[in-house]
């Protein structure tokens, strides 16, 4: 009698995890989506944007669970200069005093845990991947879907660029920059716009 009822309730668990709900994929637009990166210094900023290459979301339950997305470093653009100042800093950026685009053209960010606060609100943890060094980054996001679209919006995601080996210009890592130090830290705005498979 204990098997019997051992084996009915395998058999109702069984069934069971086969009707779960199954992840839904919704692929990023990349057209409508973006990023935008500010960069602090002593006597200033600048500001610009990073394309994204590839991505998508995982939606369970009309809920975000996971995410896969590549940056393409390459494209990084600069926004607040102009002639040969945006070319010499954007020739900076590009270099190995900084995000080596020729050697790692690319970035990656998997989101590892979604944790949500309400509807439209959720604080998420990923692994961010740059120049080929992986660090976790958490950060609160808004995240809205509707009709078989999702908007997802982070603003001012603090990114230690020396925990990627970037130690150019910090005060931590070297002394007497006066007015030439830059901050350790980068800010993005996220915009992800993702649409069903």
């Amino acid at each position: 009698m204990k098997n019997y009822f051992l084996l009915l309730a395998v058999t109702a668990i069984f069934i069971f995890s086969s009707f779960s709900e199954k992840a839904e994929v919704y692929n990023l637009d990349l057209n409508k989506s973006k990023i935008e990166w500010t960069g602090r210094k002593v006597t200033g900023s600048h500001t610009g944007e990073i394309k994204l290459a590839s991505g998508q979301l995982n939606i369970k339950g009309e809920k975000l669970t996971g995410g896969l997305f590549e940056i393409d470093m390459s494209s990084i653009t600069n926004t607040d200069l102009t002639g040969s100042s945006k070319i010499k800093l954007l020739g900076h950026l590009k270099s190995d005093d900084f995000f080596s685009t020729d050697k790692n053209p690319s970035a990656q960010f998997v989101i590892t845990n979604v944790k949500h606060q309400s509807n439209d609100n959720a604080i998420i943890t990923g692994k961010l991947t740059i120049k080929g060094i992986a660090n976790m980054l958490t950060f609160p996001a808004s995240i809205k879907q509707k009709n078989n679209i999702l908007v997802a919006t982070a603003t001012a995601v603090k990114v230690d660029r020396t925990k990627y080996g970037i130690k150019y210009g910090s005060k931590n890592f070297f002394t007497g920059l006066g007015d030439k130090a830059i901050d350790e830290n980068f800010e993005l705005n996220i915009t992800i716009l993702a649409k069903k498979q």
